[in-house]
């Protein structure tokens, strides 16, 4: 919490309305750290329910009139956010390094994945198309439409500041809903700097809203009864939490949890390109992704030259601060960085071969930053806490199986469904992996398998609650809903002479 002696120090607040929202007497308040340097660089304020309530309410009064805006506004509203995003993404990712802590080229590459969906949302007219039958019965027709929710709450984790919310709030605005946002107090800052970009292109105040807070905001924003929607990203007894509360206050729901995300490497697999892939995937962003690989399961008679290849590459990067062209940088917070060592001491302990110890750091970075180099496990069980937890940082557990059959007997029986990858020549092995796999997003010689926009995030399992992915179809249709309308005209009407030709102005 912030000290009396840290008063001066530059304040995140809220965005309602169309502008920033003083903290308000009485707020508390959070550090905002640089996980490179371990300084505060500003501070954060947490919502209190009233203010949450406030927020809503902005977006509750702005929705009839977002609803009924004509698609061919609405849609120049979001290309507008578009072009403005592309032009200034730069600084959205100089502020996503500065407090998560991911190298700028990796944080460049989150707002590129985001602009992805804002370009699909730009496309909102054909997706909101309906369907119509003329005559279903005698001079009875038939049409169907769908229509935005209302208020759309989104719960955002701190991994992906500008990304995860972008999965959402594109196609909910959209669609011609409201939006409140509350991002992790860990990184506020890019939520604030999205809400004016939204202003600057034309979007109405109280369309998009942002709250930060902890508990009692996310409480708040579940109980609220204007709010018609939740989309949540986070761990999985996070994301339980929230589908059940919500879902019992009669809001529609998509809670996106944790992973430990497996990549099957077979004997006729390229071992260069799979080492490569293991690397990229289990130390980019220091394995603070929920699509990160974390478990590599190796068929026993390449897992020794595998391992070595990994291991070879591991001791290769460079750590450091995340502007000075590192290839990873540290972990979120020093509690985070700690607990993943903990794993470390655990995996160690549990009689794992330790191949590549990444807990003495030596990095790249002024001040006193949270950094753990890359870790590689060997010989990992199934009953070691870095096989069963999702660790959410830089190490690699390998398992090793005798064959593709015990491999994909492993994936199945994990309680996560979120990702997973096989590495193989063999295009039959692959495509009866992509049939047997009980995951939801799959991957053939690539390790990260996160779905292009107009596809569909998601997973299986613990690693979702909830019916509907995130983007793509399933989120247009989950941030509307059906209506079918049967109709019957007794009598023709006439609209009288116009020969101009039709504009989409209004």
């Amino acid at each position: 919490m912030q000290t009396a002696t840290q008063t001066t120090t530059r304040t995140v607040s809220h965005w309602i309305n169309g502008e920033l929202a003083a903290p308000g007497s009485g707020a508390r308040f959070a550090d905002v750290t640089n996980p490179a340097t371990g300084r505060v660089t500003s501070r954060v304020a947490l919502a209190p329910t009233s203010t949450v309530d406030e927020a809503v309410t902005a977006a509750a009064e702005a929705f009839p009139k977002w609803r009924d805006t004509s698609l061919a506004r609405r849609t120049q509203v979001v290309f507008a956010f578009r072009e403005l995003l592309n032009a200034r993404k730069g600084e959205l990712a100089e502020i996503i390094t500065a407090e998560h802590g991911k190298v700028l080229d990796d944080a460049l590459g989150e707002v590129s994945r985001g602009q992805d969906v804002v370009e699909f949302a730009c496309g909102i007219p054909q997706l909101l198309k309906g369907g119509y039958t003329e005559n279903a019965s005698t001079k009875v027709d038939v049409h169907s439409i769908r229509q935005p929710l209302g208020v759309a709450a989104i719960i955002s984790p701190f991994n992906f500041p500008a990304m995860v919310p972008m999965w959402f709030f594109p196609v909910a605005i959209a669609a011609g809903n409201t939006v409140v946002l509350k991002p992790s107090e860990k990184v506020p800052t890019a939520a604030i700097w999205m809400a004016e970009l939204w202003k600057e292109a034309g979007l109405p105040d109280g369309v998009f809203n942002v709250v930060h807070g902890d508990k009692e905001a996310v409480d708040a924003l579940l109980d609220s009864p204007d709010v018609a929607s939740v989309s949540f990203v986070g761990s999985t007894p996070i994301a339980r939490y929230v589908y059940e509360r919500g879902t019992a206050n009669g809001k529609r729901v998509q809670a996106l949890g944790g992973a430990k995300n497996h990549m099957l490497v077979l004997p006729d697999a390229d071992l260069d390109l799979a080492a490569d892939a293991a690397v990229n995937a289990g130390y980019g962003a220091a394995g603070e992704r929920c699509m990160a690989i974390s478990a590599i399961v190796a068929v026993e008679s390449i897992a020794d030259e595998l391992v070595a290849k990994i291991a070879e590459r591991t001791r290769t990067l460079r750590i450091g601060d995340g502007t000075r062209g590192a290839d990873m940088g540290p972990l979120v917070t020093a509690v985070h960085r700690d607990k993943v060592a903990g794993y470390i001491d655990a995996g160690e302990q549990a009689g794992a071969t330790l191949v590549v110890d990444g807990r003495q750091v030596d990095p790249d970075a002024e001040g006193e930053g949270f950094f753990l180099n890359p870790t590689l496990f060997d010989h990992v069980t199934e009953d070691m806490s870095i096989y069963t937890d999702e660790i959410f940082g830089p190490v690699l557990s390998t398992v090793r199986v005798p064959s593709y059959d015990e491999g994909v007997e492993l994936i199945n029986s994990n309680p996560y469904g979120n990702g997973t990858a096989i590495f193989t020549n063999d295009g039959g092995a692959a495509r009866r992996f992509e049939n047997e796999i009980q995951v939801g997003m799959v991957g053939i010689n690539v390790p990260i398998p996160v779905p292009m926009a107009y596809y569909s995030f998601g997973g299986w399992k613990n690693s979702l609650f909830g019916d509907t992915h995130a983007h793509g179809a399933e989120g247009v249709h989950f941030f509307t809903r059906g209506k079918v309308v049967t109709s019957r005209w007794l009598d023709p009407s006439h609209g009288g002479l116009n020969l101009g030709f039709p504009t989409n102005d209004a």
